[in-house]
């Protein structure tokens, strides 16, 4: 199974983020399937690759104080594929991703841990 995480802050209002992230993930060819709150599940859409190779994306905020716009995003990319070579299918999306969340507009990158 390959599987990448990241945690990244960002500096941004935790209401206007679902907007963005479906935009984002739309932009790395997955949907979003189960959203809460403070939570975010996104799946490749199928038909591109095999099905060990689709991969799922999990987000989970947090507010790093209760009344700050900090905000810490916690990003696993994971798929059933053995990561037989570095440059995997699982780690393409991934560095998509992450590019996609830091190089974005909407809000200001404060701490970056892949």
């Amino acid at each position: 199974m390959a599987y990448y995480t990241a945690i990244l802050t960002i500096a941004v209002k935790i209401e206007s983020l679902q907007p963005v992230f479906t935009e984002i993930l739309n932009n790395c060819g997955c949907e979003i399937i189960y959203t809460q709150k403070y939570y975010l599940m996104a799946r490749e859409f199928p038909g591109q690759v095999s099905f060990s190779q689709l991969v799922t994306i999990e987000i989970t905020l947090y507010r790093v104080t209760n009344n700050s716009e900090n905000i810490q995003l916690n990003i696993v990319t994971r798929n059933e594929e053995l990561p037989l070579k570095s440059s995997n299918h699982c780690s393409q999306v991934f560095d998509l991703l992450t590019y996609l969340i830091v190089e974005n507009s909407n809000w200001e990158l404060l701490e970056r841990i892949i």
